[in-house]
């Protein structure tokens, strides 16, 4: 499997910076304790580098980490190797670097079943985690997460354009907003790394067009994308794909599960990490390239407060510079926010032109 990483592979390469967010992420952001059990799951598609550096932070607080390396799946979604499920059904936190993530299959839920505090970190690297942990004011962003999670509680209508195509409307009817990028503070409860609100309107509602510009991923054939993907959607479902050869690939693994639900459209999610400035094929960082929106189709976890199915996988794409309309009123025009408070965060958090 090769990865779009693109990065400097020696051993000390940032090695200060890495060890600053790695101690950042366990003991901030996961609020790992002394004596407390943590799996740091990986694939051989990891970057051993992330690995050490969280086992390291881990240890260095009184936790007992245990780390588990196995080979990388075709896919996301798929089940790990029975020792690994084993392993995560009983960690008190389980940090995921695998690239080839097993979030959404039966193994994590039953972790989250157990009352295990997850995130999700799929491929993080070196600069990924320098850039989106190490660099960031995080208790900032997380305060503008909640700011935008408070304004779309109140929202219904929600209108997505953009210049290349998209125009998507659909209606929250009260649905509830998930802020992923938050502190682990609750047992059973997946996070993400910090700069992403997520939620999905009433599917039902969900109708018109959708042009990924920036990243998917799944599958692993794709991630950065060199050519638009224009998806139509009807009640919620894709009923048509276009594009070039991506768009090709895309629709052939969406349908070669055999599975109505890979259909479905699952989620919504605004990025927002003053890190990430572009587009880089980690589909973790292209969530959070700052203004941008990220779409998830396929599998739909309980966390997002919609409807809850299963499916083969999950695969997440995005839209690098939305207008986001919100019951008649504009959030955000080509990726740039336009509401006064969103604004002030902005600027808190030293991002370019605000």
């Amino acid at each position: 499997m090769e990865l779009n990483l693109g990065i400097e592979p020696r051993s000390e390469y940032l090695s200060l910076e890495v060890a600053k967010g790695a101690m950042t992420l366990v003991k901030d952001v996961m609020l790992i304790q002394p004596g407390e059990n943590v799996v740091v799951s990986c694939d051989t598609s990891s970057d051993k580098r992330i690995v050490d550096a969280v086992a390291g932070a881990v240890y260095a607080i009184g936790g007992v980490p245990t780390v588990i390396t196995y080979a990388t799946a075709e896919t996301a979604c798929m089940e790990p190797p029975a020792p690994v499920a084993a392993a995560v059904a009983k960690a008190d936190v389980w940090i995921e670097l695998s690239f080839a993530y097993i979030m959404h299959s039966a193994a994590f839920r039953a972790a989250m079943d157990f009352g295990t505090r997850y995130i999700c970190l799929t491929g993080m690297d070196v600069e990924m985690m320098v850039k989106c942990i190490s660099k960031v004011d995080y208790n900032a962003m997380i305060e503008m997460g909640e700011y935008i999670k408070s304004v779309l509680e109140k929202v219904d209508e929600v209108v997505v354009k953009c210049a290349n195509g998209t125009d998507l409307k659909a209606y929250n009817r009260g649905r509830g907003i998930r802020h992923s990028g938050q502190k682990a503070t609750r047992k059973g409860y997946p996070i993400m790394l910090g700069g992403q609100i997520s939620w999905c309107p009433i599917e039902e509602t969900i109708n018109g067009t959708l042009v990924f510009d920036g990243a998917i991923w799944p599958p692993a054939q794709i991630s950065k994308l060199t050519s638009p993907v224009k998806l139509t959607f009807k009640e919620g479902r894709v009923i048509n794909i276009e594009g070039g050869g991506e768009a090709k690939v895309f629709e052939s693994w969406l349908k070669n599960f055999d599975d109505p639900n890979m259909l479905r459209l699952a989620h919504y999610s605004m990025g927002f990490n003053p890190g990430v400035t572009r587009t880089t094929g980690r589909i973790v960082e292209d969530e959070r390239v700052f203004g941008c929106m990220e779409f998830g189709i396929g599998n739909q976890g309980k966390a997002i407060m919609g409807a809850f199915w299963t499916a083969a996988s999950h695969t997440d794409g995005t839209l690098t510079r939305p207008t986001m309309i919100l019951d008649g009123k504009v959030f955000e025009e080509n990726g740039v926010y336009k509401e006064e408070k969103v604004r002030q965060y902005c600027k808190q958090l030293g991002v370019a032109g605000y």
